[in-house]
């Protein structure tokens, strides 16, 4: 059980990269400039929360339950998703930098990624049914046995994506980001 609970709170320019968050449930709470960089965020319970220009960069989620929370141009360089509770979990990003962040093996259909820059992310084992992508830079992104059925990937650039070894049914492209399901056979597409 948590400790605290707040509702519709506003954190803003806090450093819990060294003093930690207190453990406790979140609810409709904003979290603004806030440092989480290294830090520890585990076994805490956001619901409905948004995270505006935070640094979350290798900072411990583990057991954490993010219950329809939004990240807005967050610093979340090498976060390990796979490691935050998976119950109730729904998430959306908007203009995050999420490079080397870690999906593997999670189960986050309809997902919602905007403007996000995502060099070598791991999406290995990841359910992305029905999850978009707009305008992401998706820069040597690993898809290995990933869901991207239905999946709309339109505006998405950067990828390589391995139909032979990746579910795309009815995944949505563009004539442009063709190329990136062809990148293995090495062909030249002018």
């Amino acid at each position: 059980m948590s400790d605290t609970f707040w509702i519709e709170q506003e954190f803003t320019k806090q450093d819990y990269s060294q003093n930690i968050l207190p453990k406790g449930d979140y609810e409709n709470c904003r979290f603004v400039n806030c440092l989480f960089s290294k830090g520890f965020l585990d076994n805490q319970n956001f619901v409905e929360c948004t995270f505006e220009d935070c640094d979350l960069t290798n900072a411990n989620i583990s057991h954490t339950i993010f219950n329809n929370v939004t990240f807005e141009r967050c610093k979340m360089v090498g976060l390990q998703f796979e490691t935050c509770g998976q119950l109730l979990l729904s998430l959306k990003f908007v203009g995050c930098n999420l490079s080397v962040a870690s999906f593997s093996g999670m189960n986050i259909p309809q997902t919602q990624f905007e403007d996000c820059k995502m060099h070598q992310a791991d999406f290995t084992e990841t359910n992305l049914k029905k999850a978009k992508f707009s305008n992401c830079n998706m820069d040597n992104a690993i898809f290995t046995n990933t869901n991207l059925e239905q999946t709309d990937l339109i505006s998405a650039f950067n990828f390589n994506i391995d139909p032979s070894i990746n579910r795309i049914k009815k995944a949505k492209f563009s004539k442009d980001g063709l190329i990136g399901l062809l990148k293995k056979y090495d062909i030249v597409v002018t």
